[in-house]
Protein backbone atom coordinates (compact mmCIF):
# COMPACT_ATOMS: atom_id res chain seq x y z
CA UNK A 1 0.00 0.00 0.00
CA UNK A 2 1.63 3.33 -0.80
CA UNK A 3 0.59 6.86 -0.08
CA UNK A 4 3.11 8.75 -2.76
CA UNK A 5 6.91 8.90 -0.76
CA UNK A 6 4.55 6.52 2.57
CA UNK A 7 4.48 2.84 2.27
CA UNK A 8 2.39 1.04 4.82
CA UNK A 9 3.53 -2.44 4.88
CA UNK A 10 2.62 -5.73 7.39
CA UNK A 11 6.17 -6.15 9.51
CA UNK A 12 5.60 -10.12 8.83
CA UNK A 13 5.85 -9.03 5.23
CA UNK A 14 9.85 -10.01 3.34
CA UNK A 15 11.43 -6.59 3.28
CA UNK A 16 12.18 -4.98 -0.72
CA UNK A 17 14.99 -3.21 -1.79
CA UNK A 18 11.84 -0.60 -2.71
CA UNK A 19 10.80 0.23 1.20
CA UNK A 20 13.34 2.78 1.51
CA UNK A 21 13.22 3.50 5.58
CA UNK A 22 11.29 0.76 7.47
CA UNK A 23 9.72 1.96 11.04
CA UNK A 24 7.77 -0.24 12.81
CA UNK A 25 4.90 2.14 14.43
CA UNK A 26 3.11 -0.51 17.15
CA UNK A 27 3.59 -0.14 20.59
CA UNK A 28 4.14 -3.61 21.38
CA UNK A 29 6.48 -5.89 19.40
CA UNK A 30 4.82 -8.49 16.84
CA UNK A 31 4.01 -11.67 18.18
CA UNK A 32 6.24 -14.20 16.55
CA UNK A 33 8.60 -12.29 15.14
CA UNK A 34 12.46 -12.36 15.67
CA UNK A 35 13.77 -8.79 15.64
CA UNK A 36 16.57 -10.22 13.36
CA UNK A 37 13.80 -11.05 10.65
CA UNK A 38 12.23 -7.47 11.08
CA UNK A 39 14.92 -5.78 9.04
CA UNK A 40 14.14 -2.31 10.73
CA UNK A 41 15.58 0.98 10.84
CA UNK A 42 13.85 2.31 13.59
CA UNK A 43 11.03 1.58 16.22
CA UNK A 44 8.58 4.45 16.74
CA UNK A 45 6.75 3.52 20.00
CA UNK A 46 5.82 7.15 20.72
CA UNK A 47 3.58 7.53 17.52
CA UNK A 48 1.37 4.64 18.20
CA UNK A 49 -1.79 4.70 19.98
CA UNK A 50 -2.31 4.77 23.56
CA UNK A 51 -3.05 1.41 25.02
CA UNK A 52 -6.66 2.40 26.03
CA UNK A 53 -7.36 3.93 22.37
CA UNK A 54 -5.75 0.27 21.28
CA UNK A 55 -8.20 -1.67 23.24
CA UNK A 56 -11.60 -0.01 22.52
CA UNK A 57 -10.80 0.12 18.88
CA UNK A 58 -9.73 -3.55 18.74
CA UNK A 59 -9.70 -3.39 14.55
CA UNK A 60 -13.07 -3.01 14.48
CA UNK A 61 -14.07 -1.56 10.86
CA UNK A 62 -17.10 -0.27 12.18
CA UNK A 63 -15.38 1.86 14.85
CA UNK A 64 -12.46 2.80 12.16
CA UNK A 65 -14.26 6.41 11.67
CA UNK A 66 -14.00 7.29 15.55
CA UNK A 67 -10.83 5.65 16.22
CA UNK A 68 -9.34 8.11 13.50
CA UNK A 69 -10.58 11.00 15.16
CA UNK A 70 -9.44 10.10 18.34
CA UNK A 71 -5.82 8.61 17.10
CA UNK A 72 -5.58 11.68 15.40
CA UNK A 73 -6.30 14.16 18.78
CA UNK A 74 -3.32 11.78 20.17
CA UNK A 75 -0.96 12.82 17.89
CA UNK A 76 -1.29 15.70 19.05
CA UNK A 77 0.29 15.82 22.08
CA UNK A 78 3.79 16.77 22.85
CA UNK A 79 5.79 13.03 23.25
CA UNK A 80 3.53 12.44 20.06
CA UNK A 81 4.49 15.41 17.85
CA UNK A 82 7.88 14.94 18.27
CA UNK A 83 7.77 11.53 16.71
CA UNK A 84 5.25 12.52 14.25
CA UNK A 85 8.30 15.05 13.26
CA UNK A 86 10.79 12.67 13.87
CA UNK A 87 8.79 10.26 10.83
CA UNK A 88 8.36 13.73 8.35
CA UNK A 89 12.46 13.96 8.92
CA UNK A 90 12.92 10.50 7.56
CA UNK A 91 10.46 11.19 4.53
CA UNK A 92 12.52 14.34 3.10
CA UNK A 93 14.73 12.55 0.69
CA UNK A 94 13.77 9.05 0.33
CA UNK A 95 10.84 6.51 0.98
CA UNK A 96 9.35 5.54 4.34
CA UNK A 97 7.98 2.36 4.98
CA UNK A 98 5.66 2.08 8.16
CA UNK A 99 5.28 -1.17 9.50
CA UNK A 100 2.28 -2.62 11.60
CA UNK A 101 1.43 -5.97 12.75
CA UNK A 102 -2.22 -5.12 11.61
CA UNK A 103 -3.41 -7.71 9.06
CA UNK A 104 -5.81 -5.04 8.00
CA UNK A 105 -4.08 -1.72 6.67
CA UNK A 106 -6.95 -0.04 5.57
CA UNK A 107 -8.37 0.48 8.98
CA UNK A 108 -4.42 0.44 10.92
CA UNK A 109 -3.35 3.46 12.54
CA UNK A 110 -0.51 2.71 10.03
CA UNK A 111 -2.80 4.53 7.43
CA UNK A 112 -4.07 7.08 9.69
CA UNK A 113 -0.51 8.24 10.37
CA UNK A 114 -0.16 8.40 7.10
CA UNK A 115 -2.76 11.02 6.06
CA UNK A 116 -1.14 12.95 8.39
CA UNK A 117 2.50 12.63 7.86
CA UNK A 118 1.14 13.25 3.56
CA UNK A 119 -0.55 16.12 5.18
CA UNK A 120 2.03 18.07 6.21
CA UNK A 121 4.50 17.24 2.88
Amino acid sequence: MTNEGIWIRRVYDEPTSEDGTRVLVDRIWPRGLAKEAANLDDWVKDVAPSTELRKWYAHDPAKFPQFRSRYRAELEAPVSRQAVAHLRELATDRRLTLLTASKDLDHSQATVLAEVLQESR
